[in-house]
């Protein structure tokens, strides 16, 4: 089996700096990394990276799960930066709620249930 070492999400777009914006404001900080023209990276776990890229013909067909540790105050705190979410869905074992970048790209985050136990059988 390889080894690996880490994972990016690339998030394709046409319009590269009005994304990179955007990703800012939920991000909270400009990018970690600015590889090249037209990419911008962050680091939002050990070595789980999401990659903002200008690649227009692509554009808006990405979708990507993100792991929060609190599902409720993200989407507070996307609120309070002008992003908003879809309602959060609750199935017991998970909450989750999307987001959709500008480009139609779809941010999914998910709380996974500590708690939960399945029903017995």
């Amino acid at each position: 089996m390889p080894s690996f070492k880490n994972v990016n999400a690339v998030l394709p777009v046409r319009d590269h700096a009005a994304a990179v914006a955007w990703y800012e404001r939920w991000v909270g900080r400009a990018p970690d990394v600015v590889p090249a023209e037209g990419v911008a990276e962050w680091e939002l776990a050990e070595n789980a990276w999401i990659q903002v890229a200008h690649a227009p013909e692509a554009a808006g067909k990405t979708s990507v799960v993100i792991g929060v540790e609190d599902i409720d105050s993200l989407v507070a705190d996307l609120s309070n930066e002008g992003v908003n979410c879809g309602g959060v869905q609750d199935y017991g074992f998970i909450r989750l709620t999307e987001v959709v970048d500008p480009e139609g790209n779809r941010i999914n985050f998910v709380w996974e249930n500590p708690d939960y136990q399945p029903p017995a059988e």
